[in-house]
């Protein structure tokens, strides 16, 4: 990915010290500009109550906020949420480890999960499929598999997530695109991976 207010998933640190050793390493982590997996997804769907998981430095909340979306924007780090809410967008910005927390069920309209470290061994993903509610969207997006070492083969990709979806979600996209946007330098970074589904009941 380029940049942006969301983590990198696969090759970054995965507690809460070293994502904060990471922000503080530097004044401004990523460019402050939305996914573009987010802007494509979500540019038509009618605003609701919406879970920014990883927010980072928070491009992605406030993008959504802007569109009006009110926003729940998770991350594990404070430096991190410090900076993202140095804007005041009327976004609620939770400090939170997912593996240690809960998050309220069936309550968004849309759970964005983009670049975050989903391993597949977790619980974490089933309770953000649980938050989604009835008509709502959860959007998923990451590196494509064949740009990343076999290092990181223990990370959610969409078929992953599509194989542990029931019969109460239709699968709406589940594929591999090219970057809307320049990976960021020194990677080989050149297609997402995208899915996103609908929860009909």
């Amino acid at each position: 990915m380029v940049p942006s207010g969301k983590p990198e998933a696969q090759g970054q640190p995965q507690d809460a010290q070293a994502w904060e050793d990471l922000y503080r390493s530097r004044e401004q982590l990523f460019s402050g500009e939305p996914n573009g997996v987010l802007v494509t997804e979500v540019e038509g769907l009618p605003p609701g109550q919406a879970l920014d998981v990883g927010c980072g430095e928070g491009a992605d909340a406030h993008w959504l906020a802007s569109r009006g979306w009110q926003v729940t924007a998770l991350d594990i780090s404070r430096t991190a949420l410090q900076r993202a809410a140095a804007a005041n967008a009327g976004i609620a910005w939770v400090c939170s480890d997912l593996a240690a927390s809960p998050v309220p069920a069936r309550a968004f309209d849309l759970v964005s999960v983009q670049y975050f470290p989903l391993r597949k061994d977790s619980q974490v993903l089933r309770k953000l499929l649980d938050a989604v509610a009835p008509g709502g969207t959860f959007l998923f997006g990451s590196h494509d598999p064949r740009d990343l070492a076999p290092e990181h083969s223990g990370y959610c990709q969409p078929d992953d997530i599509a194989q542990v979806l029931g019969n109460e979600w239709t699968v709406l996209v589940n594929e591999s695109r090219p970057r809307v946007s320049p990976a960021p330098p020194g990677t080989g970074h050149t297609r997402d991976t995208v899915l996103r589904a609908r929860r009909t009941s």
